[in-house]
């Protein structure tokens, strides 16, 4: 057994036990400023400690731990991922990119290898965005550009975002001194599954990632009138599921790239309804308000732009037509996202010396690296799953594939390490 796979083994022993805590015992949902969230940060914020990192719970509830360079002025290299997760979720989804990254640490102690700059191991509190609609919380603390306004965000309880900080002993006060200042950042570099079945098919372990893809989410309200379902003639309803489903079928064709609506063959573009709303459902009864979901991805900024108008615009025509009132409403933009040519480079190089093919792969999923690009260059590496499932139970990591991913890990810092000794 080699030392990458005993090393594996005990990353998985940590995914397992991470896994187990939840807010429903039959399944793992972990949403932020919940007692499950807590419980998986001080576990990981033990492990941290444990490992001898100068380790600490910040503002917003990220669990944060330092190693540090002899040079004080040392710039930071981050290694990040999230332990928060969707509902029903899978076990890997963050957590690999945290352990990974912690086995990463664990090793350079261990072997008392001396680093030209400090590492930052992070566990972003919030990156799913499930509870509050507000993706990369914890993120964008770390890089400072978390928006105050969303404070007062209320999840489907009613409860304030600014007091769900209070209430795991966070201060809404202290987010703005969270941040790490955009000349003392050395790099980011997160390890995530692909969430796709790229690598899968292909039978590669491991993948660097050259871009991210941009995203538009949006709340789309159809508003008809409600009728009794057996006295108002078809031709006379304003039926405003029917609306919702001509639009969900006419995204499934925009993204398809089929018909006149296309915004481009093989653009790359995807287009999702995730969440439909039948308000004052009954079987009785014609819809008379539907609330659904629109999630909107590319890798190409404008095709996103266009697609997205467009979408918006058939949303509007299918009102005029059906007599129905619509309401767009934009959640949340992120443009396309290049990762850091030299830092994927020499992922890439590293994967190379593992023995690996080297299939550099745009995330259609996004990631903390999205505001993190703002601040620093950032890289990543994509590690296959099985069958490319993910928000799902039977997500899942093959040990050899982990031995794989912690061979390239430790070649990029080594290498990171020898790069950085001379004077930038």
């Amino acid at each position: 057994m080699t030392d990458h796979w005993r090393r594996a083994e005990n990353i998985v022993s940590r995914i397992d036990q991470l896994a187990a805590i939840s807010e429903d015992p039959s399944y793992i949902t972990r949403r932020y400023g919940t007692d499950a969230a807590v419980k998986a940060g001080n576990m990981v914020l033990e492990w941290m400690r444990i490992a001898g990192l100068q380790a600490r719970v910040d503002a917003i509830g990220n669990i944060r731990g330092r190693w540090l360079s002899d040079d004080i002025n040392a710039r930071t290299l981050v290694i990040a991922s999230h332990i928060d997760t969707v509902v029903n979720a899978g076990r890997w989804d963050g957590p690999l990119g945290v352990l990974v990254g912690l086995d990463l640490l664990e090793c350079i102690i261990s072997t008392g290898m001396k680093l030209p700059f400090h590492i930052e191991l992070i566990a972003f509190s919030d990156e799913e965005g499930v509870r509050f609609h507000t993706t990369y919380l914890g993120s964008k603390v770390v890089t400072g550009s978390f928006e105050r306004e969303l404070l007062d965000r209320r999840d489907a309880e009613g409860v304030r975002l600014s007091d769900a900080v209070r209430a795991i002993g966070g201060d809404p006060s202290g987010l703005g001194g969270e941040g790490i200042p955009a000349g003392q950042w050395l790099g980011y570099f997160e390890i995530h599954i692909e969430q796709g079945p790229v690598l899968y098919e292909k039978n590669i372990p491991v993948a660097p990632v050259k871009a991210i893809a941009g995203q538009v989410r949006a709340e789309v309200i159809f508003k008809g009138m409600a009728g009794h379902a057996g006295t108002v003639p078809m031709d006379q309803r304003q039926d405003a599921l029917c609306g919702a489903a001509e639009f969900i079928l006419a995204a499934e064709t925009l993204a398809g790239g089929g018909g006149s609506i296309s915004v481009a063959s093989d653009s790359g573009l995807v287009a999702t309804v995730g969440k439909l709303q039948i308000v004052n459902a009954a079987s009785n009864v014609i819809p008379g308000e539907v609330v659904c979901s629109v999630d909107i991805r590319g890798g190409d900024e404008s095709v996103l732009s266009r697609g997205h108008e467009k979408l918006r615009l058939l949303s509007e025509n299918i009102g005029l037509r059906r007599g129905l009132d619509v309401e767009w409403k934009v959640v949340q933009v992120s443009s396309p996202v290049e990762c850091d040519v030299s830092m994927t480079a020499l992922l890439g190089r590293c994967v190379a010396a593992a023995g690996y093919e080297v299939l550099e792969l745009v995330s259609g999923a996004g990631h903390d690296a999205v505001p993190v690009s703002a601040v620093s260059p950032v890289c990543m590496l994509f590690v296959r799953c099985y069958k490319g499932i993910s928000h799902n139970p039977q997500e899942n990591v093959e040990m050899g594939d982990l031995a794989a991913t912690l061979m390239v890990g430790d070649k990029f810092i080594h290498q990171l390490s020898e790069i950085w000794k001379y004077p930038h």
